[in-house]
């Protein structure tokens, strides 16, 4: 059943949600044994807990969760219904409630994961559990570099309110940062640009509500009167936080962060190589850089066609049909100030210190074949700019234009494998992906994340979602690359919630297996967030 099907037969019961028009529109959507009265009797309870205004469970309100952007043509995750709470009580109450109706729930901060699901659930029958309202701004210690912040809060607000109170401390943020949720990218350790961009390294102390309800604070956090839950990670025994990033074994209600002091002195750069086989030459050049320390931040190593199609549609570069040849492509790529690969980093510190690292570093990246250059040489262009200001903590959207490359349609997903930061396997892995990519007639739209002894290869699949075939391709395209990619040993560190399960597979049985343990024992109803990282 398509996604305008659905709306069309829940239509007259949009406004008040317990129709028979909604049971029988909704049906399609249940989770085994289900029912839409299950699902009445669940959001009443919702509506006592959060109030009519933020429990809803028809088409129009759940339009918002229901876009996923990824290729899902098999039109079955969307969400039943979604509540908004306000507290942390109000969670606590809602788990409880989803524990006697045995309803799943699906934790979002914001939703606004783009490319690899937004809010939308990775399994059947769920209830989105919203926790924008959550949006808090608990604590900013200047002296420490420290945060605690709630779900809801934006890198947008957070950065607001640094400049709002003259707190001389940045945040790292990823591509869609102004609309997107710190806990939420953390949790999903989202990376950065900054030299704090592993976000969950710098990551420290979560309250969390368990399963039963139960609310656990992590490292010095359970610790009465202590002042360190923000600046001491480990606490005592076993370290759990990581247990809650990726996974569906709690739901993160407060979440603590290190925030960078603001340098004296920052100089971004960027560096231009001509050819696409240039691949491992640039990885040679940057890894004993990054290694280092050097370069202190993770910077990112951007194809020509990635960097186009931010502000550019393909059909200005070739003709609708026509496959995106190299050439076309280091054409426009030249009209517009950029080699087949653009690789960004920056220096931090002092002028004396960034004076003194940057003949250095020039010398190295000279001499694998790039041009070194900075703003005074890039002006305002704007690729340039895009990057200066992530690199710095800046906000910006504009890599969503992305999703206008093919079309109108906005498909979007985001493949993410891991390798080691060594020149022989991103050739190898830029080689499979333009094979995949080309079978199934899509371009290789793709970043290489440097990081400080990895690579993250972040692949933009690029679609028209409005079109049901070129759908349909996209799904076997990610879904030939996830295989192929994990039978050479490089995973996804990240993905779609249309393929969490198949990207689980590839870490193996015993992986599994221990995840399911862990979620069983602590979620015996299993009630948050089913099938998320193929944890069911």
């Amino acid at each position: 059943m398509s996604g305008i099907d659905r709306r069309t037969l829940l239509g007259a019961a949009g406004a008040i949600g317990a129709s028979a028009s909604f049971a029988k529109g909704v049906n399609a959507q249940m989770a085994n044994g289900q029912t839409a009265a299950d699902v009445n009797a669940f959001m009443k309870d919702m509506q006592s807990i959060v109030g009519e205004d933020w429990a809803f469970w028809n088409p129009e309100a759940l339009r918002p969760y229901d876009k996923a952007y990824i290729p899902e043509p098999s039109d079955q995750l969307h969400p039943v219904g979604a509540v908004a709470p306000r507290t942390v009580e109000e969670v606590q109450a809602i788990v409880a409630a989803a524990n006697r109706h045995r309803q799943p729930i699906w934790p979002i901060s914001t939703g606004k994961n783009m490319g690899y699901g937004t809010a939308v659930p990775a399994t059947p029958g769920q209830v989105v559990l919203d926790l924008k309202r959550m949006n808090r701004i608990l604590e900013v210690d200047p002296d420490l570099g420290t945060c605690l912040v709630e779900p809801g809060v934006t890198y947008q607000q957070l950065k607001n309110y640094l400049e709002e109170n003259n707190i001389p401390l940045w945040i790292d943020v990823p591509t869609v940062g102004p609309i997107a949720s710190p806990v939420g990218n953390t949790l999903d350790r989202g990376v950065g640009y900054t030299p704090y961009g592993e976000h969950f390294s710098f990551q420290c102390g979560m309250e969390v509500v368990l399963p039963d309800g139960q609310l656990m604070r992590t490292g010095m956090g359970s610790i009465e009167g202590s002042t360190a839950w923000q600046s001491f990670k480990w606490g005592y025994g076993p370290y759990v936080d990581g247990l809650f990033t990726q996974s569906n074994y709690g739901i993160v209600t407060k979440l603590g962060m290190w925030l960078m002091p603001e340098p004296p002195a920052y100089k971004p750069f960027m560096i231009r190589h001509p050819n696409m086989e240039d691949v491992p030459t640039i990885i040679e050049a940057m890894r004993p850089l990054r290694v280092s320390n050097m370069i202190a931040n993770c910077n990112l190593m951007m194809s020509a066609s990635y960097q186009l199609s931010m502000f550019k549609r393909r059909s200005s570069i070739v003709a609708d049909d026509a496959p995106l040849d190299d050439a076309s492509v280091k054409r426009a790529a030249k009209a517009n100030g950029l080699g087949m690969w653009n690789t960004y980093f920056a220096l931090y510190g002092t002028d004396e210190s960034v004076a003194a690292v940057e003949p250095v570093v020039r010398q190295v990246l000279t001499a694998s074949g790039g041009e070194v250059l900075t703003e005074d040489e890039m002006g305002d262009n704007p690729w340039f700019h895009h990057h200066a200001t992530l690199m710095k903590g800046g906000l910006n959207l504009d890599e969503i234009g992305m999703v206008r490359w093919r079309g109108n349609g906005g498909g979007l997903a985001w493949f993410a494998p891991v390798a080691a930061a060594k020149g022989a396997e991103a050739e190898q892995q830029t080689r499979l992906a333009r094979e995949i990519l080309d079978k199934h007639g899509f371009d290789y739209t793709a970043a290489y994340a440097i990081g400080w002894r990895d690579l993250h290869h972040i692949i933009a699949l690029l679609f028209d979602r409005n079109n049901a075939d070129e759908q349909k391709r996209a799904d076997t395209c990610y879904r030939e690359m996830v295989t192929r990619f994990g039978k050479r040993g490089w995973a996804s560190y990240r993905t779609g919630v249309n393929t969490m399960d198949l990207v689980a597979q590839q870490y193996g049985s015993v992986n599994r297996e221990f995840n399911a343990k862990i979620k069983q024992a602590l979620d015996p109803n299993h009630i948050i967030a089913p099938g998320k990282s193929g944890i069911v």
